[in-house]
């Protein structure tokens, strides 16, 4: 050591014996130690343990992979970073171990009494201690590596609770962190390498410097280094290991050291795509997955996609024994591999996988495959895949975009038309006419894309090929504009948008999908991406999402009630009303069925009486013939969720199951009861006349002895033993028949029969119903849509009242309930709704930052359909009947245009919107 160097080495030994983490030594073991200038000049102490790291038996605790750590980002947009100061000091060695630590200066002989850097196991042991400090908040707010740890909310309020838990975590652990390598409440931080944000993630910049300036490698030692960095960021490189090819070449044993002109562009490119290498998405953990994946003879490459966004690259060289591989298997190869290296994002999510190889389509198919492809295709099969051919050229252009419609000009004067044209001025029309003070003019649109063509780097570096003599596809116009074929060329930026605003929102156009737009814009324009690009525009439109229909399985698998172990303990319940009065006062039937025996009550009342005569005769009726039920399940009618009802079936320890907010098939069971209850009554009044509670009890009689499917038998012989008599069938039965242990054994035998017959007719019903269906999940703080029922007021069902929207939102999913089920952070406009929906009711939100959200725009009213109040009387007439005069009223109606008021009666609106009405000499 120099003097400078053995100044700084006397200075370290003092400051760590001042602090306690080191001590004098007699130990046998001694290990060297090293001045290393680090990268601000500064001097650092380092002991060589590598004679130590040989001998210890090592730690195999798995580090994590950097890749995996930050998919676990998702949404996030607020980080703070934390890191631990000397983190491996932090640690105490064990007392028989320190001896171990020993190391041998100039100025004597010490050992550790804290953990060293240079240790082989000290990585894997802090890892250790790292995770299991924070272990129940990993993946959810904070990722750790190491020493470093990342704080990272999906809003600022979050962030300051998550922020909080970690600190006082370190607090309680007394783990110390360096304040002035720490950073808090950013949009984008740097963290192991990479610059993290709500965008994605992105290679530091002051890592890409030091790519910038590394020089052209002299050794293969040289190269190693270099493609150690660069491989670092090989999920930013399309083709990564294809550009590469040359220099991991050199690097091979057979291989002499020959820098030729592919080697050196191989590393100006690879420098030169770490430079402008792209921002990635994160993965989002559900929505599905693309891949797009290609082989050629050099090499294997796919590229992962999640809605329209790169989330990683990967590539690799052939094996020697793949180069002898035909191309169908080549092809298919890199299909596997892409599935093999992003397994954790894809298994159990739905991928579609492009390929340009057509025969690959019918890889499932083949009759003849050997023993290579048959293991690939047993891998295939653990996925939810789908292959689709795509055809090379069009994978490298990608899509396609639209025409401008002349129609804009129909209304405008023909004379000031041909004035502006004269001009060069194109003119946008507002699209209400006679408004002219809004009047916009500006530079025809081809003229701007003629414009913007002449400062589009990619478009003149094209063109220039094609002077050069290569086959490009780009043309040069008489009109002086770049184009592909006969397509025009539209440069990278706001044009693309506004050309694919044109062709998707304009009023002559209303919204078309993503196929049909770019078939019709790919008459007229180009630009590689285009498809991907135009489906990416519609898929986050705003209108869209909330109208259209999804064309798609219904959401979430069947989850069918366990089955009972006993008659009369597990019940279901719903109400039929809107029936006729009768002279008795009733206008309503409880429905109450068992859901082991399918025995069914049938108790009429009369809508408008209190849930306490409804609970006295739940008491009279149901507890006081069947016993006491262990639970209920129902819709969340106002009877049922009152308090009084809750407070009841409490002291009964009965419990309350509630469906889910407007997802009826969770009591399928009664309804399906009410519609045959309903269908029996239409039969009775027409065949005996009189009121149908006149007909009720015999109604749920001959329910009750007819045969049901689903058990095989009768409620009756369920519940009893044996059918009841009746007119029809006059069966002997005796007291033989009766009484005796033979009546125990045998009621015994039916419920086994009973739920062995109910298990399999869910299980015949849930495979049924799962062939229909979708498996779709969220994870709390995703966005989604909630579906809703197009109806508008509570006098009229026009057909204009259908056309309003479809879904409403987007609203946060707090936290899933149950396997299906998930609830949501409502508005306060919606507090009379229940918050728990079923996935079936809910839709992804594709979100964009063109997007203006406002949920005051619609009234939702507690039966989530959506409630358009009138706010107008326009205009009046009476409708002249026979015998009578009935006065109409024309009303506006909210969210309309005064085409679409309707008619309605006078007499009905004053009573409903009192209101629209104001009183004469006020």
């Amino acid at each position: 050591m120099n003097k400078e160097e053995l100044v700084e080495l006397n200075k370290q030994i003092k400051e760590l014996l001042s602090k306690g983490f080191i001590q004098p030594s007699a130990s046998p073991w001694g290990a060297p130690v090293l001045i290393v200038k680090k990268k601000d000049s500064t001097l650092r102490l380092v002991i060589d343990y590598r004679a130590l790291n040989e001998v210890t038996i090592k730690n195999k605790y798995p580090l994590p992979r950097i890749d995996q750590l930050f998919d676990q980002l998702g949404e996030a947009r607020v980080f703070s970073k934390i890191d631990l100061r000397s983190g491996y000091h932090q640690v105490k060695v064990k007392k028989e171990d320190i001896p171990k630590t020993a190391f041998r200066t100039r100025y004597g002989h010490y050992e550790f009494l804290v953990m060293p850097f240079g240790l082989t196991n000290a990585p894997a042991i802090f890892m250790d201690l790292m995770n299991r400090i924070f272990y129940q908040y990993l993946d959810k707010f904070v990722i750790v590596f190491i020493d470093d740890i990342l704080v990272y909310s999906k809003s600022e309020e979050e962030h300051e609770r998550h922020l909080r838990i970690v600190l006082q975590t370190l607090r309680e652990e007394q783990l110390y962190a360096k304040l002035s390598k720490c950073e808090f409440w950013l949009d984008q931080i740097p963290f192991l390498g990479h610059i993290v944000s709500g965008e994605g993630i992105s290679v530091d910049p002051k890592k890409v410097e030091a790519v910038k300036s590394w020089p052209t490698p002299k050794s293969v030692a040289e190269i190693r280094s270099f493609l150690g960095l660069a491989g670092y960021y090989r999920r930013f490189v399309e083709n990564f290991s294809r550009i590469a090819e040359p220099l991991t070449r050199l690097t091979r044993k057979e291989e002499k050291f020959n820098w030729t002109e592919k080697c050196q562009a191989a590393f100006d490119e690879l420098k030169e795509r770490l430079i402008t290498a792209p921002i990635l998405a994160l993965p989002s953990g559900s929505g599905g997955y693309e891949i797009y994946s290609d082989a050629s003879g050099k090499g294997l490459g796919c590229v992962l996609m999640q809605h329209g966004r790169v989330i990683a690259y990967a590539s690799r060289q052939l094996k020697t024994h793949e180069r002898n591989y035909p191309t169908h298997d080549l092809e298919l190869a890199a299909v596997v591999f892409a599935l093999k290296l992003w397994r954790h994002y894809l298994y159990g999510e739905r991928i579609k996988i492009y390929t340009d190889h057509k025969s690959l389509k019918y890889v499932f198919t083949q009759k003849e495959i050997n023993m290579r492809q048959r293991r690939w295709l047993e891998l295939l099969k653990d996925f939810d895949m789908e292959l689709t051919y795509h055809p090379g050229k069009a994978n490298k252009v990608a899509d396609a975009l639209s025409r401008r419609p002349e129609a804009f000009f129909m209304n405008t004067p023909k004379e000031i038309l041909e004035d502006l044209r004269k001009m060069g001025i194109e003119v946008i029309r507002p699209l209400t006419d006679g408004m002219w003070q809004n009047l916009q003019v500006q530079s025809s649109l081809i003229d701007r894309i003629k414009e913007a063509q002449q400062n589009d780097s990619k478009l003149q570096k094209m063109w220039k090929q094609t002077e050069e003599g290569l086959q490009t596809g780009i043309r040069k116009h008489p009109d002086g504009s770049l184009r592909f074929g006969d397509r025009l060329c539209v440069p990278s930026g706001d044009l693309r948008t506004e050309v694919m605003s044109e062709a998707h929102n304009s009023q002559y156009s209303i919204h078309p999908g993503s196929t049909k737009m770019y078939k019709d814009l790919r008459q007229t324009f180009w630009w590689h991406g285009m498809k991907r690009e135009v489906a990416r525009f519609v898929s986050r439109c705003l209108v869209c999402q909330q109208v259209k229909a999804e064309h798609q399985r219904t959401a979430g698998l069947l989850q069918p009630l366990p089955i009972p172990e006993w008659k009369w303990e597990h019940l279901t319940m719903d109400f039929v009303t809107g029936l006729p009065r009768t002279q008795r006062g009733n206008n309503a039937i409880w429905v109450i069925v068992d859901r082991l025996t399918k025995s069914a009550r049938f108790l009429p009342f009369r809508v408008g009486q209190s849930t306490e005569v409804l609970a006295e005769m739940y008491m009279r009726q149901i507890v006081s013939q069947h016993g006491v039920p262990v639970s209920i399940v129902s819709d969340r009618d106002t009877r049922f969720t009152s308090h009084f009802w809750k407070s009841l079936q409490e002291s009964l320890g009965t419990k309350l199951k509630f469906s889910s907010a407007y997802h009826p098939q969770t009591d399928g069971q009664s309804e399906r009861t009410i519609q045959t209850l309903e269908d029996m009554l239409r039969a009775c009044t027409l065949d005996f006349r009189g009121a149908w509670d006149d007909h009720l009890h015999l109604v749920e009689f001959s329910y009750n002895n007819s045969y049901h499917d689903s058990i095989k038998m009768a409620p009756f012989e369920a519940l009893y033993g044996r059918k009841c008599r009746s007119p029809v069938c006059w069966t002997d039965v005796g007291e033989r028949q009766l009484l005796g242990p033979e009546l125990v054994t045998q009621t015994v035998d039916i419920i086994k029969a009973i739920r062995s017959h109910l298990q399999a007719a869910q299980d015949r019903q849930k495979m049924w119903a799962d062939k229909h269906r979708r498996i779709l999940e969220f994870q709390p703080g995703e966005h989604v849509f909630l579906k809703i029922s197009p109806t508008k007021g509570t006098i009229r069902f026009r057909t204009r009242g259908k056309l309003s929207p479809r879904y409403i939102g987007p609203f946060d999913i707090l936290e899933k309930v149950g396997n299906v089920s998930y609830r949501l952070a409502l508005p306060p406009a919606l507090e009379g709704v229940h918050n728990v929906f079923h996935v079936s009711q809910l839709r992804r939100y594709v979100p964009d930052t063109s997007h203006i959200l406002d949920h005051s725009e619609i009234t939702i009213g507690p039966t989530l359909r959506i409630e358009q109040r009138p706010v107008g009387i326009l205009d009046r007439r009476d409708k002249i009947l026979r015998n009578r005069v009935i006065p109409l009223v024309r009303v506006a109606w909210s969210r309309d245009s005064p085409g679409d008021s309707t008619w309605e009666k006078e007499e009905d609106m004053r009573k409903q919107y009192p209101y629209l009405f104001p009183k004469t000499g006020q």
